[in-house]
């Protein structure tokens, strides 16, 4: 098969619907929204494989056949894509598959992928430039400062912003590695808990009517305790590497002048991204596009078209030296890009059966978090957590508020439960490389610049080491 030839099938059925070429006959098939909400309730678990296989190609792939995953990555996931997309068609119509496609990339994968672009862009037209040796202390304090400004700016925002002089600093020194995972943990993860400008399930919350501030007051402690136990662990695990290495000075050290950052403009065309994703959420206007029964808000679609036009000022106004001062490139976008397309499709039965509730074949797993009509809150964390660890953690927070009953006022009332839910999506999204989109994204970012970064069960080595046991401390301490 010729390269991304399955792409380009896929691609080409979605350009048809969106522009509105189907054959009526194949867009008659009653009212497809209903027939999506409901399909959930009628799906079995084997429908889940093709996503499995797509983790386990993410995870086994890049150690067992390097070479081959490099160069063809893109065509693993459209084929698992293809394997979902198939059989679905055959044995639920070819009218509800191309609807459940078009929904998917149009209200998430193309909103999901803009922001990352964007945000990815205009970061990288901003360095950090001056004697930044990355001692223990040094290392730490960005951690804390990423680690900060992650809700507000987003996970994804601060983590763009501060991988690239986080990796400088390093540049020199031979244990790197846990330094990267350690800023997937705080940066990309845990430090989006305060604000739903942090992390989407948050906003999701935002927009169901939980307060702005509500997160800031009741998950600063749990935040908190998580933040101080993991800058604390990486301080010490650095100190000791640090002093194994032979406390090795940067070659660059006081050669570059004091501290400085170029490309400033940029922070002004980050907060535009920030302000863009927030109006998108509190501005409500009349209209939008219907794509193949799929309706777009007009919000959405001014946020994404603004957020492009964001990047492209970011492209023409940066000057090349500090794109390459950064060392720059696309290839960390376009791996995400393709990998996540594939994780998106093949995902659509196994967040279908979760919105089924106990109408679906993971009815049990939904039973645990209430016992008698009494919310069991350590469950609502961990399940919560659990699922968001490999699906997207928007749609599982979703599930979990509507399961403890979706009454905003009545959660911000019943605090535990909703703070349960809360921290379970944003904290267990550290997890595995997928959890969070940052956290691919740092990956490739690392692995782009020579950093040789853990495999999928490497890196959950780490998380399963270090963050369960604080998850367990969590449990006891809040929940």
């Amino acid at each position: 098969m010729r390269k991304s030839s399955v792409w380009f099938f896929c691609l080409a059925v979605i350009g048809l619907a969106v522009l509105g070429v189907l054959p009526d006959v194949w867009a008659s098939g009653g009212d497809l929204h209903h027939e999506a909400e409901e399909i959930g309730k009628h799906l079995g678990v084997l429908w889940v494989v093709p996503f499995a296989c797509m983790l386990l190609s993410i995870a086994v792939m890049p150690l067992a056949v390097p070479h081959f995953w490099h160069h063809h990555y893109g065509k693993v996931a459209a084929f698992w894509s293809v394997a979902f997309l198939v059989p679905f068609a055959l044995f639920h119509g070819f009218e509800l598959a191309t609807y459940s496609v078009v929904h998917t990339i149009a209200l998430e994968y193309v909103s999901f992928l803009i922001l990352l672009f964007s945000l990815f862009t205009i970061a990288g037209g901003v360095c950090l430039r001056g004697s930044l040796v990355g001692t223990p202390q040094v290392n730490t304090v960005i951690l804390l400062i990423g680690t900060l400004l992650a809700s507000w700016m987003g996970t994804t925002g601060a983590a763009m912003l501060l991988i690239r002089p986080l990796m400088r600093a390093i540049s020199h020194r031979k244990y790197k590695v846990h330094t990267i995972v350690f800023f997937i943990f705080l940066v990309a993860n845990i430090g989006g808990s305060l604000t739903p400008l942090g992390d989407p399930p948050l906003f999701l919350g935002f927009l169901k009517g939980v307060s702005f501030f509500w997160t800031t007051i009741h998950l600063f402690m749990p935040f908190a305790v998580m933040s101080v136990i993991l800058l604390t662990l990486y301080f010490i695990i650095d100190t000791v590497l640090f002093g194994k290495e032979g406390r090795p000075q940067s070659p660059d050290a006081g050669q570059d002048g004091k501290l400085r950052l170029e490309g400033t403009f940029n922070l002004l065309l980050l907060a535009g991204v920030v302000g863009g994703v927030l109006m998108s959420g509190m501005w409500k206007p009349e209209g939008g596009v219907t794509v193949y029964h799929v309706h777009m808000e007009l919000q959405n679609i001014a946020r994404d078209v603004l957020l492009l036009i964001l990047a492209g000022i970011s492209l023409k106004t940066t000057a090349l030296d500090i794109r390459r001062r950064n060392e720059f490139n696309w290839e960390p976008i376009i791996e995400v890009a393709k990998l996540f397309a594939g994780i998106f499709i093949t995902m659509i039965p196994a967040i279908a059966i979760l919105r089924a509730g106990m109408d679906g074949a993971l009815s049990s797993l939904i039973a645990l978090v209430s016992t008698d009509g009494v919310a069991n809150n350590a469950m609502y964390f961990w399940l919560t957590g659990a699922l968001s660890s490999f699906l997207d953690n928007a749609p599982t927070y979703l599930v979990f508020f509507n399961t403890a009953g979706g009454d905003a006022h009545f959660l911000m009332e019943h605090v535990h439960t909703l703070m349960a839910i809360s921290a379970g999506a944003v904290f267990m999204g550290a997890n595995t490389y997928i959890g969070n989109a940052p956290n691919f994204m740092v990956r490739s970012i690392a692995e782009s610049s020579g950093i040789k970064m853990p495999s999928f069960f490497g890196y959950m080595a780490w998380s399963v080491g270090i963050l369960i046991p604080c998850f367990v401390l969590m449990t006891i301490l809040f929940f």
